[in-house]
């Protein structure tokens, strides 16, 4: 049986509040440490909440975005059973950590929220994409370029490994969104003044 209006609207306005929680402010509030939209690049991120010198809390932030993305998957996957509703809940999450109504719709990039969807939604496709990440990130030592190598094949990763077809759009909306986010990234990589991993942002 097809998902009715109400089951869309709940699981995509449920995705998107659950998207929108941020977690690098949040761990960072309860641990007394600097708020990462006063430091570095002002992300709300594991990347910058790196920045504050706080692996901890940066671990947790990655930890969170990345739950936020396995939860919203795997629960509307439980509860509905059809993949177009999953994906659309996938994408709702996402848009929440990019835009969260809590700060005023100045969200993250949306990297740590991507993995977690990808990992939970077609995991053989999210682990491709993770490795494509580590891959990129230890031979280059750049977090915005390694994501954006791993957004960029995460479409053709799906397609390889056989996935829903909801769950290409999923990663074609993930890769775009990503990109569009990472566009002063991207400028700095061509003028080769993107900071390394662990390093001070400009």
């Amino acid at each position: 049986m097809q998902p009715d209006y109400v089951t869309w609207v709940i699981a995509i306005v449920g995705g998107y509040l659950v998207g929108s929680t941020p977690f690098g402010v949040i761990v960072s509030r309860l641990a007394g440490a600097e708020d990462p939209r006063r430091i570095g690049s002002g992300n709300i991120g594991a990347t910058n909440v790196l920045r504050t010198g706080r692996k901890d809390l940066a671990a947790l932030t990655l930890l969170g975005d990345a739950g936020k993305g396995v939860f919203c998957v795997l629960v509307a996957r439980f509860l509905i059973h059809d993949e177009w509703v999953v994906a659309a809940t996938g994408a709702a999450s996402f848009i929440g950590h990019v835009f969260p109504v809590w700060l005023r719709f100045k969200g993250g990039k949306g990297v740590a929220t991507g993995a977690g969807l990808l990992l939970s939604a077609c995991w053989p496709a999210g682990l491709l994409c993770a490795a494509a990440w580590l891959a990129t990130a230890f031979i280059f030592r750049i977090s915005s370029l390694a994501a954006l190598v791993a957004c960029a094949l995460a479409p053709l990763f799906v397609l390889l490994t056989d996935q829903p077809r909801p769950m290409v759009y999923l990663a074609l909306f993930i890769a775009l969104l990503v990109f569009l986010r990472h566009h002063e990234n991207i400028r700095r990589l061509l003028k080769g003044e993107e900071p390394k991993i662990g390093g001070k942002a400009a």
